[in-house]
């Protein structure tokens, strides 16, 4: 099989600008600014030996740094990595949405991406004028397109909703219509993000069956996911991320037992607080005690810290399994609707589990966070341990490996009867 995909030696740089942060202006602060600054005019009329406030201050940041690779036509690849580990930015750059700093990326065929929610679909068009329209943008032709449509309608699921302008569809309609699309206007290259953890589990087992089916078709697939269980089913090779370079590439068994086994902190305090962006830090997550017994009580603790005014319409936390598999959430949305925090205020919120069925293991705990400007999934905050309850009928439990995710109380009585 040919090269499809070649990069080498490829960087992004972001420049990050830190805004000296302002105090509430009153009235009198105005004035005195003003007087200060006639005052600093007739001192100095040439600006000469006055200090004044620094502007912002500037920090670059290499999403990717020298990252090299090789894709061959047909292969089906997973590209793992923890959050800010560089996934979406590499994706961004083969789907040619945003150009590198530096190095250089060769691509033979069409690439369809499906990153984030509503990539490449026009708000005002209907999902049938955007069928088109993204075909077009492929380069196939309306014969081509009409051969296909009715394929894409079936697998999306939106036909009584075709002609509705695509703004009005919910997140999942969205998905739905931007896979089947991306998926079936036969591209030769398929990139696809996290983004079909929006979807329910049977779209997302028909996706997955769909991207199988693309890749033996000959074509080559590119998927980014935390669910390590989807990336060994679907992918033959991955690639680890880690701080923007690759630190692992081949065999997806072996790559995603070297992601599991990566030692990264797992603790959220004052020393190592996580910022979310839109002026959101997570200051605080714990869970205590740690490790916790099945089915003993757990207590959490979430501090959320904000530079500026917002309210925060959804908050929930996720648990996930060591292979990415969600298992539980805890919706913490406020009854009343939101959480209004002010500008350098805070959100503080504790709570406890009255009794924890997951069978012993190590965890991953996230959180999803809708504040309007800010919505997103944050994976791999912090870890759950869970140690196994000592077996109370003498019985030694199953491998923990053997007893999926959740350990039920339940009680039965045998009744052998006599034969003949």
């Amino acid at each position: 099989m040919s090269t499809v995909i070649r990069v080498e030696n490829l960087s992004k740089k972001y420049t990050l600008h830190h805004e000296r942060q302002e105090r509430y202006t009153a009235l009198r602060d105005v004035i005195m600014d003003k007087v200060r600054g006639v005052g600093r005019t007739l001192l100095s009329p040439f600006g000469i030996g006055v200090s004044t406030n620094a502007g912002p201050a500037d920090e670059d940041f290499w999403a990717l740094r020298d990252v090299s690779f090789d894709i061959r036509q047909g292969d089906r690849v997973g590209i793992i990595g923890r959050n800010g580990a560089g996934k979406s930015t590499l994706l961004k750059i083969l789907s040619r949405i945003t150009d590198p700093s530096d190095g250089e990326v060769k691509i033979k065929g069409r690439v369809a991406s499906l990153l984030e929610v509503g990539t490449g679909f026009h708000p005002e068009l209907t999902g049938r004028e955007n069928i088109f329209l993204n075909g077009a943008i492929l380069g196939m032709s309306r014969v081509e397109i009409v051969r296909k449509f009715d394929e894409i309608v079936e697998f999306a699921e939106v036909e009584r909703f075709l002609d509705t302008p695509v703004k009005r569809y919910s997140s999942g309609m969205y998905v739905r219509l931007a896979f089947a699309v991306a998926a079936h206007l036969e591209p030769e290259i398929l990139v696809v993000d996290e983004v079909l953890a929006v979807g329910d589990a049977q779209f997302q087992k028909k996706c997955l069956g769909k991207m199988e089916d693309v890749g033996r078709e000959g074509r080559t697939v590119i998927f980014v996911s935390h669910n390590m269980d989807a990336v060994k089913h679907l992918c033959s090779k991955a690639m680890v991320l880690s701080s923007g370079r690759i630190v692992g590439a081949g065999d997806v068994e072996e790559q995603v037992s070297l992601y599991l086994r990566s030692d990264e902190t797992k603790k959220i305090g004052c020393e190592n607080s996580k910022r979310f962006g839109g002026g959101i830090t997570l200051r605080r997550f714990e869970f205590t005690p740690s490790p916790v017994t099945s089915h003993a009580a757990l207590e959490f603790v979430l501090e959320l810290h904000s530079t500026k005014s917002v309210r925060i319409d959804a908050l929930t936390i996720l648990v996930y399994s060591s292979l990415g598999a969600r298992v539980a959430v805890l919706d913490l949305r406020h009854p009343q609707g939101g959480y209004g925090i002010n500008s350098e205020g805070t959100l503080l919120l504790a709570g406890n589990i009255t009794s924890l069925p997951l069978v012993d293991g190590t965890y991953n705990v996230g959180l999803y966070v809708d504040s309007g400007e800010l919505r997103d999934n944050f994976y791999d905050l912090i870890e759950l341990s869970v140690v196994g309850c000592p077996p109370n009928n003498g019985i030694a439990p199953y491998p923990a490996s053997a007893r999926g995710y959740l350990d039920l109380d339940f009680t039965f009585e045998p009744a052998v009867k006599e034969g003949i």
